[in-house]
């Protein structure tokens, strides 16, 4: 029963990239191009994250 489980899964997940593929498609080619300053502007959340979940690794030892 497990393996049948398994198998209707990754059937599953292929027909949905199947489905899901045209609008990819319409995404990468219409999508908003990046302009300078925008990785700035996303590494600082990310590094408030990281730096954020290194004090509560401290916290915790």
């Amino acid at each position: 029963m497990e393996l049948f489980l398994k198998i209707a899964a990754a059937g599953v997940l292929i027909m949905l990239l199947f489905y899901l593929w045209p609008a990819f498609k319409q995404w990468q080619e219409h999508g908003p191009k990046a302009e300078k300053g925008d990785w700035q502007a996303a590494i600082l959340p990310l590094a408030a994250v990281v730096g954020l979940v290194v004090v509560l690794i401290l916290l915790v030892r």
